[in-house]
């Protein structure tokens, strides 16, 4: 079983830039997809980055490719994702996740708060 535990977030203005960080904890496989999801308000929660412990493989949603980078340092079962030129859109809660399906994680973490002021 897996516990992830996001940091990173908060204010900041349209054009900025913030880096979140996942730290796992407990059993984690080489074989699964680590990423993040977020929730605006309103709106639906939806896949934003993905990348796996092992291989070279990543995935972006279109809404952040060119902008977001996600990473991953196994020695600290860590996973970043640094998040540049935002927008006010990109306001939402990031969850780190964690499973063997990048579209559909069976761990979650307890989410941390972007807010992009316009």
């Amino acid at each position: 079983q897996v516990q992830l535990v996001e940091s990173g977030g908060g204010l900041v203005q349209a054009g900025g830039s913030l880096r979140l960080s996942c730290v796992a904890s407990g059993r984690t496989f080489s074989s699964y997809s680590m990423g993040w999801f977020r929730q605006a308000p309103g709106k639906e929660r939806e896949f934003v980055a993905a990348i796996r412990w092992s291989g070279s493989n990543t995935y972006y949603a279109d809404s952040v490719k060119g902008r977001f980078t996600i990473s991953r340092d196994n020695a600290k079962n860590t996973v970043y994702l640094q998040m540049n030129n935002l927008k006010p859109e990109d306001t939402a809660v990031y969850y780190c996740t964690s499973g063997p399906i990048r579209t559909n994680p069976n761990y979650w973490g307890q989410g941390t708060q972007v807010t992009v002021s316009s």
